[in-house]
């Protein structure tokens, strides 16, 4: 039975108390006339195990104990470990996977595991569960100090896990001994290839020279997309690579056949044939990955059903060796996948996969990848989630976090989700305290008070939890000023607490940086507002003299914390200095149309809102960042007119575009200016056309764009940007990705 964790601090009691009637004593007074005994021919992880069990026994009470083979073993006092002839008294069989049982008689202990690490397993178990050991997160073990242990007699504790396939994704996780501890898994270690898998077993640099047939029909052209699942050389190429493969690394359990991540599948007669009758393109791709898995029947395959391989196909099922990987991608994370709206389409796909296959793993998401510091309190979510998983097929999850970047919460996170993961009847409330009051110490209590404001403000205020949002566009709701306020002052009693202990406080200062990293992000936004980086001076705005020491404690600080990355695939700590280094050396412009009303053809995009029409007048400038501070329009011209109140004379128009192909971002095709003086009747004053995207370009770049003009008597002034018809062909958009024109700021002079 597994415990909760009730019984398990009922259980540690016994280590804290003279020894009462019906226990047995490890160690007595320092001393122990125990030794661990390991089977006759013991594996790596048994031998492991009883290495580790001896040293965190000495490391407690202060006691040594010899490891013996059982072939030597007198009848005394023992702990065995593994598969050991004496452990068979109890009967247990061949365990489950990586199932392990704890077990005592009158005198001994027997500690056996399943498959794979099963018995490190259970040791762990054993220290934590009984001994009062702990591993909060990628640092030293938290040992207490007892010259006595004990365990009650005729104890057995069995444990299977609910799902086969356990990882969270944070920065303990890449810690061996944590990994280990808390009965993780990685990617790397189970799969032999894994992820979006096309492109890392037949290479476009390598093979489409020679081989364009191997890949994508796309609009009447062969194109590295995707592959060609119908074509034979694909087939026979990917059999090959899995033969070699294989048999480089038998250890591997898993192997991934998965499409590359977005669209452009192959639209050749047969593939086209197979998608129809299959509904989509996870049907020419369930027909290849059987077929791949049929050729190495003593292997198990998986592939991926996310995007546009997400629904299940209509006739043929996954074959028995083949594992579904669903994506729960497109869900808002403020409630869980069971009952929120935005992932009704998700649990109808994984209804449909269950219909069909036994075989399902999630990849689920637990953090804002756009802003790895942000806020994002889902973590009351993660228990009825699992629950929810467990009992709709679900035997593996992927729990993607923050990677080894420091994030919101990483190490709360971390430690939650490999509890639940391991055993989803834990409660979160049981966790968190255990994690709060051993990781947090004095300091906890308030921190918890932290983290459930964060929650109920978010429900209160009916929040969308988005995996790709960003805390600037929260400033109306649970990261509002006042919010954060709320949030600080429960901070500050943290930091009172943790007082004259520099290991607690520099842990509440790093529960802190999400707080000052949304602060100094909506700093950019506010910008001449109140909570803004920018303060009046005479006629214009000058930077807060605060600003660049606040900038330069919370980049120390997240040196400290471990943020290698602020967003996925972007900039670390020192390039975010240097992004306000730019920013506090940029020079206010007094512009003529600052504060103008602004009127627009086509609307902004809900997603990235910035100011909406008022984004181009407010003072600002966009940088590199493409959800702050720029207007952005999708798939539309932009044609924004500006009105300036009264007639005045104009010299100069400037304003930026944004280019960032990797976000489907394009300067526009043409830009034109036209002023007026009833805001009815038109004059063009200017028209630019700037350099083609003919050749491929990745760089993310802000680029000014100025027109002088011969000084006109105008209200209004419109700008146009047009919008490119269509995606240029070397960013390879999926079937109906439109591109986005994104302007900041309008100048008038």
């Amino acid at each position: 039975m597994m415990h909760t964790l009730l019984l398990i601090m009922t259980l540690l009691t016994y280590n804290s108390c003279q020894s009462p009637r019906g226990n047995i004593t490890l160690v007595s007074n320092g001393s122990s006339r125990y030794v661990i005994v390991l089977p006759d021919e013991a594996t790596k992880h048994e031998t492991k195990a009883a290495s580790l069990l001896q040293t965190y026994i000495k490391r407690i009470s202060g006691a040594s104990l010899n490891i013996i083979q059982e072939k030597t073993y007198k009848e005394q006092a023992a702990i065995f470990i593994g598969n050991t002839e004496h452990v068979e008294q109890f009967r247990s069989g061949k365990l489950k996977g990586e199932s392990f049982f704890i077990a005592t008689d009158n005198q001994d202990l027997y500690i056996r595991g399943g498959t794979g690490k099963g018995i490190l397993y259970g040791v762990y178990t054993l220290l934590e569960n009984y001994f009062g050991c702990r591993k909060y997160a990628a640092t030293t073990v938290t040992i207490p100090s007892s010259k006595n242990l004990r365990l009650p007699q005729q104890l057995m504790d069995k444990q299977e896990p609910v799902f086969v396939y356990r990882e969270t994704y944070y920065p303990p996780a890449f810690d061996d001994e944590y990994l280990e501890w808390h009965k993780l898994h990685r990617l790397e270690d189970l799969w032999g290839v894994w992820g979006h898998s096309f492109f890392k077993i037949l290479p476009p640099k390598t093979y489409f020279t020679s081989h364009p047939e191997y890949y994508a029909l796309v609009n009447g052209k062969r194109q590295a997309t995707q592959l060609c699942l119908s074509n034979e050389g694909v087939f026979n190429t990917m059999v090959e690579y899995f033969r070699k493969a294989i048999a480089n690394n038998p250890d591997a359990l898993y192997w991934s056949v998965a499409a590359e991540d977005g669209g452009g599948f192959c639209t050749c007669d047969e593939c086209s044939k197979a998608n129809a009758e299959e509904g989509g393109p996870q049907g020419s791709l369930i027909r290849f990955v059987n077929r791949v898995a049929a050729a190495f029947p003593d292997q198990q395959f998986t592939t991926l059903a996310y995007q546009y391989t997400a629904h299940p196909p209509l006739k043929t099922k996954p074959a028995a060796n083949v594992y579904i990987m669903l994506s729960s991608i497109d869900a808002y994370r403020q409630e869980p996948l069971s009952t929120t709206p935005s992932a009704a389409a998700f649990r109808k796909d994984l209804e449909g996969w269950g219909a069909i296959t036994d075989h399902i793993f999630l990849w689920d998401y637990t953090t804002q990848f756009t802003n790895y510091l942000a806020p994002f309190p889902d973590y009351n979510n993660l228990q009825p989630n699992l629950q929810y998983l467990s009992a709709h097929k679900v035997s593996g999850v992927f729990s993607q976090g923050s990677g080894d970047t420091y994030s919101d919460m990483a190490a709360y996170n971390s430690y939650l989700q490999a509890k639940l993961l391991w055993n989803p009847s834990l409660t979160t409330e049981a966790i968190s305290n255990d994690f709060l009051n051993g990781y947090y110490g004095k300091a906890a209590p308030f921190i918890g008070q932290y983290l459930q404001a964060l929650i109920t403000t978010m429900h209160n205020t009916k929040t969308q939890l988005d995996i790709y949002g960003n805390p600037v566009n929260n400033y109306k709701n649970y990261l509002s000023p006042a919010a954060i306020d709320q949030y600080s002052g429960l901070l500050d009693k943290a930091e009172q607490a943790a007082a004259g202990n520099n290991d607690l406080l520099t842990k509440v200062y790093n529960a802190r940086l999400p707080l000052e990293y949304t602060v100094l992000q909506q700093s950019r936004f506010f910008g001449t507002e109140k909570f803004g980086y920018l303060i009046p001076d005479r006629n214009g705005y000058v930077v807060n003299p605060r600003w660049p020491e606040r900038v330069r404690k919370f980049v120390a600080q997240c040196k400290l914390a471990g943020v290698k990355e602020l967003s996925e695939g972007g900039g670390n700590a020192d390039a975010y200095q240097q992004e306000w280094d730019t920013i506090f050396a940029r020079k206010w412009i007094n512009s003529l149309a600052f504060g103008a009303k602004v009127s627009l053809l086509h609307p902004w995009s809900d997603e990235y809102p910035a100011k909406r029409e008022r984004t181009l007048t407010d003072g600002l400038q966009g940088d590199k960042d493409f959800s702050i501070n720029w207007l952005f329009i999708y798939g539309n011209d932009l044609v924004a007119t500006i009105d300036l109140g009264e007639e005045k004379i104009i010299t100069q128009v400037q304003m930026n575009f944004l280019q960032d192909a990797r976000h489907y971002i394009f300067n526009p095709s043409d830009i034109v200016i036209e002023t007026s003086a009833d805001g009815i009747n038109f004059k063009p004053a200017g028209q630019q056309q700037p350099s083609s995207l003919a050749e491929e370009d990745y760089t993310v770049a802000v680029r000014n764009f100025r027109f002088r003009l011969a000084a006109v008597h105008a209200r209004f002034v419109r700008v146009t940007g047009r919008c490119l018809q269509e995606v240029p062909a070397w960013r390879e958009a999926p079937a109906g990705k439109k591109a986005a024109v994104c302007c900041d700021e309008v100048f008038v002079l």
